[in-house]
């Protein structure tokens, strides 16, 4: 998992040399969360510098970045997930919006992931 976190940040890096896209940082993200069990999606707004709880889960917010002038597209965060109870991490790194499954978070139970950078 460290190793595909790795490849996925070398990759953005890469991306963001060879691209030269001026980036804005967003006070926040809206992310959504899926319960695998029941089914149930939600959408929340988290700040930057915050995190949440939902379910077993806590979910921590760094930063927001998105092309100048459009944070509805290819919004990139980076986030960290832990367990609630354990505090066991399960997931850090950064998430792209238009390519969720590019750095997935893997958990039995439930599926998160960006879906655009919030300014205000």
């Amino acid at each position: 998992m460290r190793f595909f976190n790795a490849l996925a940040g070398l990759f953005l890096c890469a991306s963001a040399v060879h691209a030269q896209q001026a980036v804005s940082s967003g006070t926040g993200a809206e992310l959504r969360v899926l319960d695998k069990v029941s089914g149930q999606s939600s959408n929340y707004d988290l700040a930057s510098g915050s995190k949440m709880e939902i379910g077993q889960l806590t979910i921590a917010l760094r930063a927001c970045r998105y092309p100048e002038g459009a944070p509805a597209n290819d919004a990139f965060a980076y986030i960290e997930v832990n367990e609630t109870e354990s505090a066991t991490g399960i997931f850090g790194g950064w998430m792209i919006a238009s390519s969720p499954a590019l750095n997935a978070m893997e958990h039995s139970r439930y599926d998160v992931w960006v879906l655009r950078c919030k300014t205000s």
